[in-house]
């Protein structure tokens, strides 16, 4: 028998509170190297989009996700992430759970993108706007709000970030010119259209770039990475398969430009330099964010009455 959360089950077991300080604490594992966790695999199946395997090892215990990312399913009445997340006993390989994998990754993009400006931004930012508002742009603005940050939101499709914004108390911006200029943006889109040209970015914002998560995508220019001082989630995973992919194309960053956020939250590198120096953030979505979401939810699974089922 094993525990399964279904999407609800996972939301109801971990508060965006609770993900962000997992997530912070898995970041930390990962950069003092007690947490290990080996390449991602991509599997595509272009154009349409691609199939993901991500395993960690961490806190006792082994995690696989297989899980999807096809941008245009929204179109057609389908999710774009769809999946499974399995735990297992690192100790005798024992299975212990399966996960929604999409439940899973909206709680750690969103904590993910909010722990990096949180980090990173400026100790007197006041505005924050994310950028894009599917199912992980909801999930980047419920944990910005339930850090006490008032939240704006823009989408494309008003309707939505309408309609997204009444369900969970955020305020809506229809401006892309005024969404762009917030001390603190979080960008949660499908990667096929550049949000940061060059020289946009202005001196002491924060950006935290979540939709880049894979190869062919891209949200900034890679000419503007080489103007901010640039931050990645892992540099061997966002170095593929990220935003700093383009820019080390073009020769416009080289890796000792690049510091990992774990490493700044581990106190192994510095942070923000100044008030006025502009940061970015570049994640695209580790498997140890996962482990980290898993664990948290195995914390509360009596408590919220997970069920168990037989394989």
């Amino acid at each position: 028998m094993i525990r399964f959360f279904s999407g609800a089950f996972v939301r109801e077991a971990v508060s965006p509170e609770r993900a962000l300080e997992a997530v912070r604490d898995a970041f930390v594992a990962y950069a003092n190297g007690d947490w290990t966790m080996p390449p991602k695999v991509y599997v595509p199946a272009y154009p349409a989009g691609d199939f993901r395997a991500m395993p960690a090892l961490g806190g006792g215990h082994a995690l696989l996700k297989w899980v999807t990312s096809f941008p245009e399913n929204p179109a057609h009445g389908l999710p774009t992430v769809t999946g499974l997340v399995l735990l297992s006993d690192a100790r005798d390989g024992t299975l212990l759970a399966a996960f929604d994998a999409a439940a899973v990754t909206a709680l750690r993009t969103g904590a993910a993108a909010v722990l990096a400006a949180e980090t990173l931004g400026r100790p007197d930012a006041e505005t924050a706007t994310v950028i894009g508002a599917g199912v992980n742009g909801e999930a980047a603005a419920r944990t910005f709000l339930a850090c006490g940050r008032p939240v704006r939101l823009y989408d494309v499709d008003r309707r939505r970030a309408h309609e997204v914004a009444g369900r969970i108390g955020a305020d809506v911006t229809e401006s892309r010119e005024e969404a762009l200029a917030s001390d603190l943006v979080v960008t949660v889109t499908p990667g096929r259209e550049i949000v940061f040209e060059r020289e946009s970015i202005r001196p002491g914002q924060h950006v935290s770039l979540m939709g880049a998560d894979g190869p062919g995508k891209q949200e900034i220019a890679a000419d503007e990475l080489a103007r901010v001082r640039v931050f990645c989630d892992d540099w061997e995973q966002a170095s593929h398969n990220g935003d700093l992919v383009h820019a080390l194309e073009a020769g416009s960053v080289k890796r000792t430009e690049v510091t990992e956020l774990g490493d700044v939250l581990a106190g192994k590198a510095p942070g923000r330099s100044d008030d006025d120096e502009p940061t970015v953030f570049d994640s695209t979505g580790l498997a140890i964010q996962d482990l980290a979401i898993a664990l948290a939810a195995m914390e509360r699974a009596d408590e919220v009455d997970v069920p168990s089922i037989a394989l």
